[in-house]
């Protein structure tokens, strides 16, 4: 019998990107405390794309092979990760207006019916411009800044605040394509 792929994640990204990988998969992300004690931000984003796989694994009816991913951005060693509100978006925002920081995607992979797993991460690391308190309160209004780590979007409008990128775009994304799809299919044979 054929294993079901279940992405576990509610992020449309997340769903429009593996698509690009599976055409033929399910959805199930149940809710996951995302607090950690963890400050690597390796281990903290391989420990929450973990939590959140083993918690879709745990609630799969079927065999599967469930993956899930979590992102953050670090600027200086401070973990950015979604903000609270406009406030905390705009105060992230200037934290990485005109400097660069990495972004750290984790992902994890695994098998319910044999347990076998596999847990790792891609970093990029991202030049950002300079922005003015005019364009980040502009910016903040679109609301796209409110459901990504790091408080902005490389995909929409956070896309022309971008310099340069050096590494993977798709892990700025969330959802590092390439990696991930070589790593399933090798995590499959």
């Amino acid at each position: 019998m054929k294993k079901r792929l279940i992405l576990a994640s509610s992020s449309p990204r997340r769903q429009t990107l593996f698509k690009l990988i599976a055409e033929d998969f399910d959805v199930l992300a149940p809710e996951v405390d995302e607090s950690t004690t963890l400050t690597d931000p390796k281990e903290v984003v391989e420990f929450l794309a973990e939590k959140k796989a083993r918690a879709a694994a745990d609630a799969a009816s079927a065999p599967s092979i469930v993956l899930g991913a979590d992102t953050i951005v670090v600027k200086d060693g401070e973990i950015l990760g979604k903000p609270k509100d406009a406030a905390d978006a705009a105060q992230m925002l200037k934290i990485l207006s005109g400097g660069v920081h990495d972004v750290y995607t984790g992902y994890c992979l695994i098998d319910t019916e044999t347990g076998k797993t596999l847990v790792s991460h891609v970093k990029t690391e991202v030049d950002f411009n300079a922005m003015t308190d005019t364009e980040i309160d502009d910016y903040i209004a679109t609301g796209e800044p409110m459901d990504k780590a790091g408080a902005y979007g490389i995909q929409g409008y956070g896309a022309k605040y971008i310099r340069a990128i050096h590494g993977d775009y798709y892990c700025v994304m969330g959802f590092p394509v390439s990696v991930i799809y070589h790593d399933l299919m090798n995590f499959m044979q």
